[in-house]
């Protein structure tokens, strides 16, 4: 496995020298100097803006049409959805432009010094999550891009500014979903062979504890990592149960055991790191209760896709897909990623939790909203 690893990140590095030195598509126009906090997003698909779009290798890639159809001029941006993206949807919150993605940027541009999205489809805890994707971001890949983003920060400012921006900075991380979806669950992928689930289990936390560890180190004071969605309720699941619609209990099981490990690490690494704030978001009981009572925040369905894709081979919204009638009537839009409708839902109850847990201050009509605990990087 580690072979395997090694060879996916070789790939992806040599991917980002190649773009780096001639980007091949449109960049998006981010503003460097803002009055609301830095934000680094790290994750998978559910997060990706338009990273893989530079892999020139990567199957995972969603820029055809009918991505990004509701997204400001309907034109597909990478976005693995029709809208925008969580991370879109909280970083408006904060009053900033969604964070551009890594792969469109130089080194020497001033958008380094904003917010930046390390996001890659497919991409998982684990090196060799989702290898059969060919080219795609790992978390590890992730964390050495934002180093080097960091570095480039500092030629430009210097250490103790850009030490300052990143301890303000807020940190949104969102992945595992990949290392069981494309990764465990998969009959010809090792780790579901090799390992029980209670040994996968441990091996995702020590790997995690690790990346966190490097991500504390390299500055980052302010995480907020994502939890587990009940996985066994993804319409790419449900075909996979007997009668074709039902949630499959077990992986719903696999992704609770994911999140309390994942809580006590967090909890750990708290109490073990000077001045860390670092907290789990409970996505499972948001999307469980979408699922649940779709009705309550004006869903007509939950348990298929807007594009009618849960059996097709891959599961994404192909330029053949007849696309429901109401977009905004459904919380999946493929088979394996929430609608721009729903994606608002989650946003907003993401930060009202936050809210309501004292991690964030909301606005007051002459500011807008702030860590608490994090200053706000002078322009």
């Amino acid at each position: 496995m580690e072979a395997l690893a090694v060879v996916v990140v070789s790939v992806a590095v040599l991917a980002h020298a190649t773009v780096t030195g001639a980007a091949s598509a449109p960049l998006a126009t981010p503003t460097t100097t803002t009055k609301g906090p830095v934000i680094y997003i790290f994750g998978d698909s559910m997060s990706d803006v338009g990273n893989n779009n530079y892999l020139l290798l990567s199957i995972a890639k969603c820029n055809y049409p009918w991505y990004g159809i509701d997204y400001k001029n309907g034109y597909p941006t990478g976005r693995f959805t029709n809208g925008r993206t969580i991370g879109d949807i909280m970083a408006a919150k904060f009053g900033v432009p969604p964070p551009v993605p890594f792969l469109s940027l130089y080194m020497t541009d001033d958008e380094v010094l904003g917010g930046v999205n390390f996001a890659s489809g497919g991409a998982g805890i684990l090196n060799e999550t989702g290898i059969y994707f060919v080219q795609y971001l790992s978390f590890d890949n992730q964390i050495s891009s934002f180093e080097q983003i960091k570095n480039a920060m500092i030629a430009k400012i210097g250490k103790k500014a850009a030490e300052e921006t990143v301890n303000g900075a807020i940190f949104q991380i969102g992945l595992g979903s990949n290392d069981y979806v494309n990764n465990f669950l998969r009959p010809f992928m090792a780790d579901g062979i090799v390992y029980t689930h209670d040994e996968f289990i441990g091996l995702l936390m020590e790997t995690m504890n690790r990346q966190l560890t490097r991500l504390y180190d390299l500055g980052a004071r302010h995480i907020w990592f994502s939890g587990l969605a009940p996985l066994g309720c993804i319409p790419s699941q449900r075909v996979l149960s007997d009668t074709g619609k039902d949630c499959l209990d077990d992986v719903n099981s696999y992704a609770v055991q994911f999140n309390a490990a994942a809580k006590n690490l967090i909890e750990g690494l708290n109490a073990k790191l000077p001045g860390a704030r670092f907290s789990l978001a409970d996505c499972y009981s948001i999307v469980m209760e979408l699922i649940d009572r779709p009705q309550k925040y004006g869903f007509k369905t939950s348990h298929t896709s807007c594009c009618d894709v849960d059996t097709t081979v891959g599961g994404l919204c192909l330029p053949t897909a007849q696309l429901c009638a109401d977009r905004k009537a459904f919380v999946f839009w493929d088979a394996y990623h929430t609608s721009d409708a729903a994606n608002q839902v989650i946003a907003d109850r993401l930060f009202d939790d936050m809210v309501s847990a004292g991690s964030v201050v909301p606005g007051n009509g002459t500011s807008g909203p702030r860590v608490v605990g994090a200053k706000t990087p002078k322009p």
